[in-house]
């Protein structure tokens, strides 16, 4: 059975950094891709970044490139987002997902974790 983590969410003033991690509970993790989504009160679950089950890929959002950086450990089964430079516009409750390749599109992805609440104070 397959199962992630997120952990890492909290407040943080605009400006602030958090780190998020996604810890998986399987045994091929390195074999997949990872993708991190947000979705904030009343709009639509969106794309942040992937990462190739490699970690040679990265792609980012337009909204969050400069400012993010996503990472991997596969001997830890863990992903990171380092979160730089937060904006009140980041507010939202993130998700890490796991899938067979690296995209944009969520449906992408077979597997979902619970989310993490991330706000930014203005």
């Amino acid at each position: 059975q397959v199962q992630l983590v997120e952990s890492g969410g909290g407040l943080v003033q605009a400006g602030g950094s958090l780190r998020l991690s996604c810890a998986a509970y399987m045994r091929t993790f390195y074999n997949v891709a990872v993708g991190w989504f947000r979705q904030a009160p009343g709009k639509e679950r969106e794309f942040v970044t992937s990462i190739t089950s490699s970690g040679s890929i990265r792609a980012y959002a337009d909204s969050v490139k400069g400012r993010f950086t996503i990472s991997r450990d596969n001997a830890k089964n863990t992903v990171y987002l380092q979160m730089n430079s937060l904006k009140p516009e980041d507010t939202a409750v993130y998700y890490c997902s796991a899938g067979s390749k690296a995209s944009s599109d969520s449906s992408g992805y077979d597997y979902w974790g619970q989310g993490t609440q991330v706000t930014v104070s203005s």
